[in-house]
């Protein structure tokens, strides 16, 4: 059963039921209402018929004036019944069957609904008092024959109306529910065809306002596509990436392996080559372990108490005698801050950081470390003079294996395009951030902050 006529099946129940209750009530009411006005006429008819009997001189009620009695009403039937269960008179004289047999003997004026001769009455029984005690009972009894036909007509035009609503409800409810799962309808059909099609380029079109419900739905899965989409392209790029630095180890290896096979000698040279580009391998399995811990967020981690300063002006050291003279370095700020980090951690970020920023500074520019303290946090913003990294490289540069210089080959003196990406990793493991800033023939700054507590 689809979902429409499943809800079209719950409103129109759920109405049914409601006009049933209220239909019920208004039937109640009504029959109380109209029962209460036969009540009002049996209580006038006794009274009346009371009024035109006489006691004999016996002490006994005469019923001979009864028989020109008139009750103005065709259906009003009245018996008077001695005190020996005799009847004494009845109007009209054919009915000889007690209107009320219970009613008769309860000795008190009730009333009840009862069937006799076949006929629906509702009987009013009233006893017959004298100063000499009790002498019998009246019985008033109206034919409810009317009241009934009310009565089912009441219910027969109720019944009509709860139907004839629930079935104008049902369909009105089905082109509305039928309209606004529409879109649902067509999100589910786009998302079968970009699943049959491996196509996760498409987006499925809004076609309903954005803040309501199904609107959001479908923004949400667009934003999925997106992300698997991205995630996606990335793995793709990055086993592509892999495999091009693979390649290039391997070549080289399989190669020196050939030469030595050929000329059947070992050569020194070519051993050292064939562990050169295992020790490269072997790094870049190494940093593809560390980053796949650190995006997972399970990158194991020392966390001590570690002074900052003293850290920074180590990878300082070490970065300066790898430059020389080359470029000028130079600290601009450093305050004394200790914070809850992995020291080794720590000082592979700046390292990378302050070692790019040599690496790719011209002969004669200049890059510059600060360490200063904002708010709860300890800043490390390292600048130079370089060339700078393009607008549209920015967004990218913390990715795997990402090159902003296209141009730039990857031999034994570059890296594997990991180092930015491990930073950011550690940095964000650490419950810290890192920025980046640039503009092409301006040089670049990185921006790091660390949190001075322990990160959750």
């Amino acid at each position: 059963m689809s979902l429409r006529l499943r809800l079209t099946l719950l409103y129109a129940t759920l109405l049914g039921g409601t006009l049933l209750l209220f239909g019920s009530l208004v039937y109640g009411l009504v029959s109380l209402v109209l029962v209460d006005q036969v009540d009002s006429i049996l209580a006038q008819q006794s009274a009346n018929i009371l009024k035109s009997l006489k006691v004999n001189a016996a002490g006994q009620y005469d019923t001979r004036l009864l028989s020109e009695y008139q009750s103005g009403a065709s259906n009003i039937v009245f018996q008077v019944w001695g005190t020996d269960r005799h009847l004494q008179y009845s109007m009209p004289r054919s009915w000889q069957e007690p209107l009320d047999p219970v009613g008769r003997q309860i000795g008190q004026t009730v009333y009840n609904t009862t069937f006799s001769l076949g006929t629906h009455m509702r009987v009013v029984s009233v006893p017959l008092i004298t100063p000499r005690g009790p002498v019998g009972t009246l019985q008033v009894g109206v034919n409810l024959a009317l009241l009934d036909a009310t009565q089912r007509a009441l219910a027969s035009v109720l019944i009509f109306l709860a139907l004839l609503s629930m079935i104008l409800s049902a369909w009105i409810a089905y082109l509305v529910i039928n309209r606004e799962l529409t879109p649902l309808a067509t999100a589910t059909h786009i998302a079968t065809t970009i699943t049959k099609a491996d196509d996760l380029s498409r987006r499925i079109p809004l076609a309903v306002p954005a803040e309501s419900e199904i609107g959001q739905l479908i923004q949400a899965f667009n934003s999925t596509l997106s992300r698997l989409e991205n995630l996606f392209t990335t793995q793709r790029r990055f086993v592509a990436d892999v495999s091009h630095e693979l390649r290039t180890p391997l070549t080289v290896i399989k190669g020196e392996v050939g030469l030595m096979r050929k000329f059947r000698e070992i050569d020194d040279g070519s051993l050292d080559s064939i562990e050169a580009e295992v020790d490269r391998l072997t790094r870049l399995v190494g940093n593809l372990l560390l980053l796949a811990q650190a995006e997972s967020g399970k990158l194991p981690l020392d966390l001590k108490s570690i002074e900052l300063d003293t850290v920074l002006l180590e990878v300082f050291q070490q970065v300066q005698t790898l430059a020389g003279d080359k470029i000028k370095l130079q600290i601009t700020g450093i305050d004394q801050i200790s914070i809850v980090a992995d020291r080794d951690r720590v000082k592979q970020v700046l390292l990378n950081l302050l070692g790019n920023a040599a690496q790719y500074t011209p002969a004669g520019g200049l890059v510059t470390v600060k360490l200063e303290r904002v708010a709860d946090k300890a800043r490390v913003i390292i600048s130079d003079t370089g060339p700078g990294i393009p607008a549209e490289d920015l967004p990218h540069i913390f990715e795997r294996f990402y090159r902003g210089e296209k141009s730039r080959t990857r031999g034994q003196g570059t890296g594997f395009g990991l180092g930015l990406s491990i930073a950011y990793w550690i940095v964000r493991n650490h419950g810290g951030s890192i920025d980046v800033s640039s503009r092409e023939g301006q040089g670049t700054t990185f921006s790091v902050l660390f949190p001075l507590t322990q990160p959750a």
